[in-house]
């Protein structure tokens, strides 16, 4: 597989740009990565992604792969080096592929829902609070979300790890906090531990003057 040519189309900021950046690393892929600019959408983006014209995209030998989900599947598949990012058990795939979608369809779009100062922003904070809550229970007795070792719901919660945090400090808002979420705390903590992780996140100062800038548009 030494012949292979893998490329990866992100953006440093994003959190589906990084879930595909680690889930290459943990697998230990060599890719090259290309940092695209979303205000000045790139000829090689609007090719490989017409539909969406968004990031991240794999490029496998010149094939593209479209969505963050759906790459961290084609990434655990296609190479079997290194640690499986999903179980191999049917069951607990179909779990994992479960809470991934939670995370996406429910977290994320009430955490950008609290982005907006205005009276939609309380029922904002309550449904983040309540999806929180489900996080906090479904990691009971585990150090990560499939189990003792960083899979695909982990990943997935990249936003929640480092991005949530960020966005609420500059909200003024009190909530991801270890009186309220103990157990999500832990967690958080423990995945910014890792080393993989570490290297792949950018810093949590890069990412509030990111917000920071969000915010003001």
């Amino acid at each position: 597989m030494g012949d292979e040519e893998v490329k990866l189309l992100g953006v440093w900021a994003s959190p589906f740009s990084k879930r595909a950046e680690i889930a290459l690393k943990i697998k230990g892929i060599s890719y090259e990565h290309i940092d695209e600019d979303l205000s000045k959408k790139s000829s090689e983006l609007l090719r490989y992604n017409p539909i969406h014209k968004k990031l991240p995209v794999l490029l496998h030998n010149g094939k593209p792969i479209c969505e963050s989900l759906v790459i961290l599947e084609y990434i655990d598949e296609t190479w079997e080096s290194g640690p499986s990012i999903l179980p191999k058990d049917p069951f607990s795939r179909a779990m994992a592929r479960f809470w991934a979608k939670f995370i996406d369809d429910k977290c994320i779009a009430a955490m950008w829902s609290i982005r907006k100062r205005s009276e939609g922003q309380e029922k904002a904070i309550e449904e983040l609070t309540e999806h929180l809550k489900t996080l906090e229970n479904e990691l009971k007795g585990k150090k990560f979300f499939g189990g003792d070792e960083i899979g695909l719901v982990d990943i997935t919660a990249n936003v929640i790890a480092l991005w949530l945090g960020v966005l609420l400090e500059l909200l003024g808002i009190e909530l991801l906090t270890k009186e309220k979420f103990p157990r999500l705390c832990e967690w958080v903590d423990d995945y910014l531990d890792n080393s993989v992780i570490k290297e792949t996140l950018p810093a949590r100062k890069k990412i509030k003057e990111y917000l920071s800038n969000v915010l003001r548009t």
